[in-house]
């Protein structure tokens, strides 16, 4: 009886033996599924690398409150969720998009005006900042405008004589744009006796719509790509000391680094051109659209071809 539960206890632990090798058995071809779905994963997800080399951490993009900047933003993130990348869009001034790169907490800002509006942020950043060379907009404008109806003011040194007409007020907007720098600097390099008053660009342009609409004088800092001269007749005002340089061309700025980790995505911002008609249609399509993104998806779902010259590698 004893040899008995002795072999037994030892059919019972063989059993159980065999039970734990089958569970073990059971186990491995599970693992090694999941190891090939892995691999799979691994191997598709580098198919798609090789094919579009998308980087799966989202891409903070800054957006300033500018009509064209709202417009540029709104269509670079369809043309990327589209192609599979992330993009969240942070709402900054000039100045914080500047050092938020600066700071590696911003991938990228789509619009530096040089050589002259934005020099003092190049200067400032140059070391700490990725400056593209590349230009998306190579015909930009800045100045002075006033309505065409103001046929007396034909240049910024007709200003002075007639201050109060504007109530001793240029109408400006965002205090940190390099615009509105360069108008404080013409302020005193033309010795006016106006004050810069500034706002945001939606209450500036609200502003000139109100003074348009009743013939008011009103006087504003402007730039080219806007919508709003295909609303209203504005001429800029002649400037002899050339304060606000001649064309400017608008590049992009992007953290340290950020080539290296979005290569293809880089590379289309530096194929990126437009030109008058174009970011003008984007622009319209953007205001016109209940949101911003509805519009820029019709723009680019309407210049699929021309995105595509963008996308080229």
């Amino acid at each position: 009886m004893h040899f008995n539960k002795k072999a037994l206890l030892l059919i019972l632990t063989g059993m159980i033996l065999i039970v734990l090798a089958a569970c073990g058995g059971e186990e491995s071809p599970e693992g090694s599924d999941q190891s090939e779905g892995a691999n799979e994963e691994e191997n598709s997800e580098g198919s798609e690398s090789s094919e579009g080399d998308v980087n799966q951490e989202t891409i903070e993009m800054g957006q300033i409150n500018w009509a064209e900047n709202i417009a540029v933003t709104n269509m670079w993130k369809v043309i990327l969720e589209e192609q599979g990348y992330n993009v969240d869009l942070v709402n900054l001034d000039m100045g914080p998009t500047m050092e938020a790169l600066a700071n590696d907490e911003l991938d990228l800002g789509l619009e530096v005006w040089l050589p002259v509006q934005d020099a003092n942020y190049l200067d400032q950043y140059e070391d700490q900042v990725f400056f593209s060379e590349a230009t998306w907009y190579d015909n930009a404008k800045v100045g002075l405008v006033v309505p065409e109806y103001m046929e007396d003011i034909n240049s910024i040194e007709d200003l002075n004589e007639n201050a109060d007409k504007f109530d001793g007020e240029i109408t400006g907007f965002d205090s940190g744009a390099g615009t509105m720098e360069v108008t404080e600097e013409m302020i005193q390099e033309y010795d006016l006796e106006l004050e810069l008053m500034p706002s945001s660009e939606p209450a500036m342009i609200a502003a000139i719509d109100k003074a348009v609409k009743n013939e008011e004088p009103i006087v504003a800092p402007l730039w080219n790509p806007h919508s709003i001269f295909a609303k209203h007749d504005l001429k800029y005002l002649e400037d002899p000391k050339e304060t606000y340089g001649g064309v400017e061309k608008i590049h992009f700025a992007t953290r340290q680094g950020f080539g290296d980790e979005y290569p293809e995505f880089t590379q289309w911002l530096k194929n990126w051109k437009m030109d008058d008609t174009q970011i003008g249609e984007l622009m319209a399509a953007v205001q016109d659209a209940e949101e911003p993104i509805d519009g820029a998806r019709t723009w680019v779902e309407n210049n699929q071809e021309l995105v595509n010259e963008w996308m080229e590698q």
